[in-house]
């Protein structure tokens, strides 16, 4: 009979394993070595010379691949460096296509960012301060950026278009969109690109990522139609101009004061404007054990969203859990007089739509 303890032993060495893995995997995407091998099987030899590598290190990332099952291998030549390994169907569009719905190549990185960054974790766990989002540097910065750019690029024509009366009013020439917590610029420019009529303002606290999400607008050729400026979204102040519709994907959860920020979205929109919010698809109420979203948000939340929250003077200290009923608390305290989920399907988020 298998005792508690050994159960916990054996998940302890799974996850242990499957931490180590995902570094691995992160090697994989920083060095180009999946990139390498979806031009045909490899062997140590011929990975660390398409990819700029050392032979042994290359044979051993192969080698490690195979015996994880991310890649296929070839023969079983007795010689080590001569074994083959390829990228098994599917692999390209998960790790390597930056286009693909499918597409997590970035994943492993934002979780490397966050490893990174675990001793400042641990003393703002003690102190009950917080580490800003800078701190975590490039990895999670385009972690973020990088993992929902293929989902911005095809589904936000969509999203907007299933709030009534909101693609219309995109369609006139002089609407105008403001994209809250806009990051790199993904979302911003997928709006920009959906409806060409509109001019599309993102804001973000982050420096880098608005020098990024220029450089993106840029190479994009909406940079006439798109601009982006550094600011706190609950003190912004446009100068008179007013918005027809405010977006917000996966960041009022991060956000210092959301109740302040839905308040001063508000105050910006046209009569009759709207506020779309996308963020978590979580459970209504806290189970334990929860289910892989569950787990995957709260690992998120105490690693980074709750210490990088705390590092902007928190009024409101959310966590990546941010569950429906408390997103209509936050509307009402904002005035809002209609909130409503969107009729939006999302697996891994939910959609609100909020109106003055």
């Amino acid at each position: 009979m298998t005792t508690t303890e050994e159960l916990l032993v054996e998940r302890m060495l799974n996850d242990a394993a499957a931490a180590m893995e995902t570094l691995n995997t992160c090697l994989g995407v920083r060095l180009g070595l999946y990139e390498a091998l979806a031009g045909g099987p490899l062997d140590a030899h011929g990975l660390a010379d398409r990819a700029g590598v050392h032979p042994r290190y290359a044979r051993e990332w192969l080698e490690q691949q195979g015996a994880a099952g991310w890649l296929a291998v070839d023969g079983t030549d007795d010689d080590a460096y001569k074994r083959t390994f390829r990228l098994p169907d599917g692999l390209h569009s998960v790790l390597v296509d930056q286009d693909s719905p499918f597409y997590l190549g970035a994943l492993p990185g934002f979780v490397a960012s966050v490893a990174g960054v675990i001793d400042h974790v641990a003393e703002a766990f003690r102190t009950g301060g917080g580490v800003s989002f800078a701190t975590y540097g490039a990895g999670t910065r385009h972690g973020i950026g990088r993992l929902n750019r293929p989902m911005f690029l095809r589904s936000i024509a969509a999203w907007i278009g299933a709030l009534s009366g909101v693609p219309s009013r995109l369609a006139e020439e002089g609407s105008h969109v403001l994209d809250l917590g806009c990051g790199t610029g993904w979302s911003t420019i997928a709006i920009a690109e959906s409806f060409p009529a509109a001019r599309v303002h993102g804001i973000d606290l982050d420096e880098a990522s608005v020098a990024e999400a220029r450089q993106n607008a840029a190479a994009r050729g909406v940079a006439d139609r798109v601009s982006f400026t550094r600011a706190d979204a609950a003190a912004f102040d446009p100068e008179g101009l007013r918005y027809d519709l405010a977006c917000c994907f996966e960041c009022l959860h991060d956000m210092a004061d959301p109740v302040g920020v839905l308040h001063n979205v508000r105050r910006m929109l046209v009569p009759g404007g709207s506020v779309l919010i996308g963020d978590e698809r979580v459970a209504d109420s806290y189970t334990a054990p929860g289910d892989i979203r569950e787990r995957l948000n709260y690992a998120f939340s105490t690693l980074h969203c709750l210490p990088a929250t705390r590092a902007e003077g928190a009024k409101v200290e959310a966590g990546t859990v941010l569950r429906a009923p408390t997103v209509g608390e936050y509307a009402a305290a904002a005035g809002y007089t209609s909130f409503k989920e969107a009729p939006i399907d999302h697996d891994l988020w939910r959609f609100y739509h909020l109106t003055a």
